[in-house]
């Protein structure tokens, strides 16, 4: 009993450590900001952006593997419920960057001054 304890322990420290890294990174990189990745789009959108998405992304699907406990489950299960959850998330993804672009490009090609 007392191994099985020290087991999830050794896990939950280890899904800690794994977040945390990923977290750094993007802490890093929205600091410094690096003109490669900002300078660059893609989709009109800069290639930073598009790694905090899909940074983010790997931690949402990283919490739901360990603390969900998928990895124990069948495939199917699996992906009957992450399936769902990533297209969910690349369609809200979707409309945010079309409706933040359209609205910006009202403010910039129109009379109307910027309020905030």
């Amino acid at each position: 009993m007392a191994h099985s304890h020290e087991s999830n322990t050794k896990r939950i420290w280890v899904v800690f450590g794994i977040l945390s890294v990923i977290t750094i990174v993007e802490v890093i990189f929205g600091i410094l900001k690096p003109d490669a990745l900002y300078r660059t789009e893609l989709f009109k959108l800069n290639l930073l952006n598009w790694l905090f998405i899909i940074l983010t992304i790997v931690k949402a699907y990283y919490i739901m593997w360990a603390f969900m406990h998928l990895e124990g489950e069948k495939g199917s299960l699996r992906w009957s419920i992450v399936a769902p959850l990533v297209f969910l998330i690349i369609y809200l993804v979707f409309i945010l960057l079309m409706e933040g672009n359209y609205v910006f490009e009202v403010f910039h090609d129109s009379h109307y001054k910027w309020l905030f």
